[in-house]
């Protein structure tokens, strides 16, 4: 994606299930938990580079022994920061005691972070600013163990006000509105209220407190407490959470929208955000890992048993199809598939606009997270040059010569590495002359891989802004003197903000709602967007059951070649030589391509819950008003 936005954060949890010396007699290591939470947030560090952070309890420690550890960060590469801050620990502890080296009891007592229970965050924030505050997990402690939570997600909540206003009705005192706080707050609140109830019950039964504890912790009933806590929660959500005993639970929302996926052996159970992720660090097979489905949460009890709950109604499936197209990584064998094809079916799209010369044009793409969808664009060539070959090779029969078949055989797609981003380099100057000069030099070009009777064809995954196209993209590859450039996006047009973890929160920096305004004036019909807006500001204090999305009458009036063509009218700078064009993939297309992730609200305005069309008006009225603050 060439436009750079934040987006899904990532979770990992580790429950090993067997004593830690099985570990260390096994593969050599206590460590065994540590070292796997690493590699799980490593491999998925694409997913957050805002912030880090790990949580971890160690089950059956006595009365003063700390049994919870937590360590955040920040930094400019916040996972290897949190591991340094582990291992100089751990390290630091082991010099001092030797014999700690080979005596697995008391490295679980005395070392820290050393347990049987792991949750692992990383953090795109999409909200709020990048302080230490604002990394996960979010702790929430109490001297009784089963009162304290620890909680990490992948979401957004488009209703944090109401959820808010509730958690005031219930007596509490919220520090502040962010939905992290606000959700294990929630949670907490029915934690607190099981866990008094049990122990009122077992007290009535003739326990003491004491030997009540054990009891609470084999008898709470988690999917319980999440459905009472989950009951009233509009947005897309991969929730995970540790109790203070050893509990542990993930919860994805009724829509399916954040991803979340798991394995169970006899030595462990993991939650990741991705799939590949688990197969990779744990050498598992594809068909061993399973997807959390809608609405349902994975539950893990202190004494390992593991069960897959539902805790509310699911909905409509509509998992986030940006998951497919550009956030997760590419190494699930289904997105390797599904992002090949989105590249393959957009080809007759290209080969109209090339007007069918393969011999003059060349492919390639822009940046490194579309070369999936390029390849399969050029397969797709290759197929159809492969039926014109034939076809030439056939008409001419008897009359064939080596030098006319080698003619016909030469003809190839015409592949090129056109763009080499510098990664190093840095747009540290805040003046903006200065900044778009250096922004128009982040990238590389390869001379002479293109001639000037030439049309160029650039795939990226999506074009959101265009933003790095206009400014630096489209004048890096004009010096090629390519006769025609031609942009492809694996996605169709972004139309709407997201809501449910991807930072599209304004209107006004989505190219296509730009355009869609540009082609109401250019038809003198600019007066529909007051018109939105009213019908925005009348909907204010409809419930969200009620609340529809009229924005999407902006995009009505006009087809999708007409809204492509004139985001090429705003993109292409004013000094640009070669003619440009803009293709974008058709939301139908997508669906054929990714048929398990339907979620296409960002495209269609099609919102699967009822908070996204309240978001949307929203983001109109914002942007009427010429108000910049978030929608959401």
């Amino acid at each position: 994606m060439s436009d750079a936005i934040k987006h899904e954060c990532g979770i990992a949890l580790v429950r090993l299930l067997k004593p830690l010396e099985y570990y260390k007699e096994k593969y050599g290591t206590s460590f065994y938990g540590i070292q796997k939470m690493y590699l799980m947030m490593e491999k998925q560090h694409n997913r957050g580079q805002d912030g880090a952070g790990l949580a971890s309890i160690k089950m059956d420690m006595q009365p003063g022994e700390r049994y919870m550890s937590r360590v955040r960060s920040n930094q400019q590469q916040p996972i290897q920061d949190i591991f340094s801050q582990i291992n100089t620990r751990i390290n630091d502890i082991l010099k001092e005691r030797p014999e700690l080296q080979d005596d697995v009891e008391a490295q679980k007592k005395d070392l820290p972070y050393l347990g049987e229970l792991y949750l692992g965050h990383l953090r795109y924030g999409t909200f709020g600013k990048n302080s230490i505050e604002s990394v996960h997990p979010f702790l929430r402690q109490n001297n009784w163990m089963h009162r304290n939570l620890i909680v990490a997600g992948n979401f957004n909540m488009t209703n944090v006000n109401e959820l808010f206003d509730n958690l005031v009705r219930l007596g509490q005192h919220p520090k502040e509105k962010a939905d992290t706080i606000t959700v294990m707050e929630r949670i907490g609140h029915f934690l607190d209220d099981e866990v008094a109830k049990l122990y009122k019950k077992l007290k009535r039964e003739g326990y003491s407190k004491r030997e009540a504890s054990p009891l609470i912790a084999e008898q709470l009933n988690i999917s319980k407490i999440l459905k009472r806590a989950a009951k009233n929660w509009d947005g897309g959500y991969a929730m995970a959470g540790l109790i203070g005993h050893g509990d542990a639970f993930v919860l994805r929302d009724p829509a399916g929208i954040r991803p979340a996926y798991y394995y169970k052996d006899d030595e462990v159970v993991v939650v990741a955000s991705e799939r590949p992720v688990i197969q990779t660090v744990f050498n598992v097979d594809f068909e061993k890992v399973k997807e959390l489905s809608p609405g349902h949460a994975i539950i893990v009890k202190k004494d390992g048993t593991t069960k897959e709950k539902e805790i509310l109604k699911p909905l409509e499936r509509k998992a986030c199809s940006f998951e497919r197209i550009y956030f997760s990584r590419g190494s699930d064998k289904e997105i390797y598939h599904e992002r090949k094809k989105l590249g393959r079916l957009l080809f007759p799209q290209i080969l109209q606009e090339i007007d069918e010369d393969l011999s003059n044009t060349v492919f390639s793409y822009i940046p490194n997270t579309a070369e999936t969808s390029f390849f399969g664009m050029v397969k797709e060539a290759q197929r159809h040059l492969n039926d014109l070959k034939k076809e030439q090779i056939l008409a001419l029969g008897d009359n064939i010569t080596p030098e006319s078949l080698n003619d016909i055989l030469q003809l190839r797609p015409r592949i090129e590495k056109i763009a080499i981003k510098d990664a190093k380099l840095r747009t540290f100057i805040a003046d903006d002359n200065s900044r778009d000069d250096l922004v128009a030099h982040v990238y590389d070009i390869t001379y002479g891989s293109v001639k000037k009777s030439d049309n160029l064809v650039i795939i990226d995954d999506s074009i959101v802004r265009g933003t790095t196209l206009k400014k630096s993209i489209l004048r890096i590859l004009d010096r090629l003197h390519p006769k025609k450039i031609v942009v492809v996006s694996s996605a169709p047009q972004i139309r709407y903000p997201d809501c449910y973890g991807i930072d599209m929160a304004r209107l006004e920096d989505l190219v296509a709602f730009r355009a869609a305004l540009e082609l109401h004036k250019d038809a003198g019909t600019y007066a529909v967007v007051e018109d939105i807006y009213q019908r925005c500001l009348s909907q204010v204090d409809y419930t969200d059951v009620d609340v529809v999305n009229v924005v999407k009458d902006l995009y009505e009036p006009f087809t999708d070649e007409q809204i492509s063509a004139k985001i090429a009218d705003l993109l292409a700078p004013e000094d640009l030589n070669a003619e440009l064009s803009i293709i974008y993939q058709t939301v139908d297309k997508l669906h054929d391509a990714c048929p398990k992730n339907l979620g296409d609200w960002y495209f269609t305005g099609d919102y699967p819950t009822p908070g996204g069309n309240r978001v949307v008006n929203r983001a109109f009225i914002n942007f009427f008003e010429g108000n910049k603050e978030r929608a959401y």
